[in-house]
């Protein structure tokens, strides 16, 4: 890598990680380019030498994202399910949780601009239907229930995992109402029953 290409990525990284920071405080809409523009130290005309829109920026956090999970899961959400598992349910969950820290920025900030924008509406739910895939796939390796019932079983649990982290996002971590362990326990509960009988 060149010293120039070096610092375009270096700028382009700042300007990701700015918009995280105004997004998070100012939400989607109520962030302008130029906000993030401000934020990296930059100017509008460096923010459109690397990202077209606020939305394309959005796509790349989105990208990031999915590459940090994706890169993490050994086993696989497919491996995970075909095992049926309980040990491996479970320990799928806690690293989820433990990552959600860092994610939920962006996660936050793609369920934002996926209420205003149709392009990263359509990229969330490639992100999900992938999720939902990769249940689906282990469910049909493992031969477990009826062909015609094993997307509406990876869909519920999907579901239940996704109202979590959405909650969990809401209400700023673990509370004592729904703590770390009890979350832990109950989703690993549901997910052995609906995926595994």
């Amino acid at each position: 890598m060149t010293l120039r290409s070096a610092q375009k990525q270096m700028t382009r990284d700042l300007l990701m990680r700015s918009a995280l920071e105004v997004f998070g405080e100012k939400g989607y809409v109520g962030t302008t380019v130029d906000d993030i523009a401000v934020r990296a130290g930059a100017n509008r005309a460096t923010f459109y030498l690397h990202f077209s829109s606020k939305s394309e920026l959005v796509a790349a956090l989105v990208g990031e994202v999915n590459e940090l999970v994706v890169s993490t899961d050994r086993p696989t959400l497919t491996d995970v399910v075909a095992s049926g598992e309980r040990g491996k349910i479970e320990a799928f969950f806690a690293r989820r949780f433990d990552q959600w820290p860092q994610m939920m920025p962006y996660v936050v900030a793609a369920n934002q601009a996926a209420d205003v924008e149709p392009s990263i509406q359509e990229l969330v739910d490639r992100w999900h239907e992938s999720a939902i895939a990769e249940i689906t796939d282990g469910l049909t390796r493992a031969d477990r229930f009826a062909p015609e019932t094993r997307r509406a079983r990876a869909l519920a649990a999907f579901a239940q995992l996704e109202y979590y982290s959405r909650r969990w996002a809401h209400v700023g971590g673990w509370t004592e109402l729904v703590t770390r362990q009890t979350a832990l326990h109950v989703l690993t509960d549901a997910w052995h029953s609906l995926l595994v009988g």
